[in-house]
């Protein structure tokens, strides 16, 4: 129990459905869709879509999600692959031949083509009670009418005003600057786009005019974008993937996202004492290090478009997890596993939804690097994201960049199972922080018996391609300590990530928790 008279929030309690977003309006049209007959998938697209309105620079309709879905009455999970492809023109040679050493961020080259549209039109068939066009209504009025601009959206908008190009800087500025907290902002264009989904679902997104503007719009800047890359984007199912960590079930989404790697870090920590350890301590926070290093270091090497993934047995067996866990030196760092192509950014939205038949939903919905490319199509203001900077460029790498095919993702939604239940879906935003926020905020569950809010609430470190950060909720002496063991340690400009989770008690109630370190808030009825 948190210590009420410090600052802090308490978790939210309820009974028929509950959700937690990274946005106050996104939680509160959630619970509005619930009310009305909704389920947890409808509520769950009312509300990212409409944080694409809230959070422009996080996500939107120019980008990809994936999906894990609880149905009501099973413990059964489903994944949906809402990632798109690279164009089919996309080449690895021809980027190498240029000089590149990496997909270029802010170019066309980077621009896969956005998934999530596809996805929530999907999952409004196959598991919505709702029409779509009721379910996409709250974030049409608000992208019609303007969000007021929150406090942490500002923070990293101005953050991010530099990246935006041409059309992007019409659309996504305020007379000419990055909106202040409070200003209104509005999408008109990206109105008329959601109008078109409702009435016309995927064809009024991925055909017509509104896929002429993202091609044309593209192939003026350079693109090798073609109508029939649009036309032919489609969502899959897949198996989900897991891992036990004292006594839970760890399930993440398949590849080509990087959930893999939370599991493979879990297993490493198993081989360690860590519920001996203080929570808050030097300890932990090196190990932690130590086991990110390794799993990325695997992630690095395996992790692709679910055709091209050749080894994730190998990175998810335990005898591989007990021999990278041998390589670990409680009191001395090692050196920095050599990063992907993939730059550092830490800007996606997740939320997740329980309906009172307790159908779960988690979801996480990004256009990779703030602002994505930093390009927007003309007519109608769509930010293009660049997740094909996820691609490398090392010739024959199971990641390497290649039309037609999907890159590593660093975004990933997770659920927690105990004893074949599912317990809590969650998701930890922060772009390759990710698998270990999930790591983590699992380990806080169990090693620390810490509620929801707690774990999410608890400084993070991270050890990453900036350094071993360690947030400023941390005691300057595990800093001190950490340094002295060969960290690079810094305090990072921005906290590390959000969190949203939910945990569904076995008594029925459901408890609520959200991150301090965004906007946003958990609400139930």
């Amino acid at each position: 129990m948190r210590d009420f008279h410090l600052p802090g929030r308490s978790a939210v309690y309820a009974g028929n459905g509950l959700c937690a977003t990274s946005h106050p309006l996104a939680s509160k049209v959630a619970i509005d869709i619930l009310q009305a007959g909704g389920n947890a998938a409808d509520a769950a697209i009312a509300a990212a879509v409409l944080l694409g309105i809230c959070e422009p620079q996080m996500t939107g309709i120019g980008g990809d999600c994936f999906v894990l879905l609880k149905p009501p009455g099973e413990d059964r999970i489903v994944a949906l692959n809402g990632s798109g492809r690279a164009p089919a023109g996309l080449s690895a040679a021809l980027m190498r031949e240029k000089g590149h050493a990496t997909v270029p961020l802010h170019g066309p080259e980077a621009v896969t083509v956005p998934g999530a549209v596809d996805a929530f039109c999907r999952l409004s068939a196959d598991w919505g009670n709702l029409e779509l066009a009721q379910v996409l209504a709250p974030a049409i009025q608000y992208a019609e009418e303007g969000v007021p601009v929150a406090p942490r959206t500002a923070f990293d908008w101005a953050l991010a005003e530099e990246k935006l190009q041409g059309a992007a800087r019409q659309y996504y500025l305020v007379d000419g600057a990055a909106p202040r907290a409070g200003q209104i902002f509005r999408a008109a264009g990206q109105a008329e786009v959601l109008r078109r989904i409702a009435q016309q679902g995927r064809a009024g997104f991925y055909e017509g005019e509104v896929a002429e503007d993202m091609v044309t719009s593209l192939r003026s800047v350079g693109g090798t974008h073609m109508l029939e890359d649009f036309a032919a984007t489609a969502c899959t199912y897949g198996e989900p993937i897991s891992g036990t960590y004292k006594g839970v079930e760890l399930v993440e989404h398949p590849p080509n996202g990087q959930g893999a790697t939370a599991i493979l870090m879990l297993n490493i920590l198993s081989h360690f004492d860590v519920a001996g350890m203080d929570p808050f301590g030097t300890a932990r926070a090196h190990l932690e290090a130590e086991a990110a290093k390794l799993a990325y270091d695997a992630r690095n090497r395996f992790l692709a478009d679910p055709d091209h993934v050749r080894r994730l047995d190998h990175m998810l067996s335990p005898q591989t997890a007990e021999r990278l866990a041998a390589l670990i030196d409680p009191t001395r760092a090692m050196p920095e596993a050599a990063p992907l192509s993939e730059a550092v950014h830490r800007d996606t939205v997740y939320l997740t939804v329980v309906d009172r038949d307790r159908m779960a939903v988690s979801l996480i919905y990004s256009v990779y690097h703030s602002f994505g490319s930093g390009l927007a199509s003309a007519r109608f203001g769509i930010n293009f994201q660049n997740r094909g900077a996820g691609f490398c460029l090392t010739k024959g790498h199971a990641n390497e960049a290649m039309g037609g095919k999907r890159p590593m993702h660093t975004i990933i939604p997770g659920m927690i199972r105990r004893e074949g239940r599912v317990i809590v879906p969650f998701g930890v935003m922060g772009g390759a922080y990710q698998p270990a926020g999930h790591a983590r905020f699992v380990s806080n569950l169990v090693d620390f018996g810490m509620d929801p809010q707690e774990a999410i609430d608890a400084p993070r470190s991270f050890s990453g391609p900036d350094g071993m950060l360690v947030e400023r909720g941390y005691d300057e002496r595990v800093r001190a300590e950490l340094a002295a063991m060969g960290h690079d340690v810094r305090v990072p400009h921005e906290p590390i990530g959000g969190a949203q989770a939910i945990l569904i008690g076995e008594d029925g109630v459901l408890v609520g928790a959200s991150d301090p370190r965004k906007d946003g808030c958990a609400l139930g009825y």
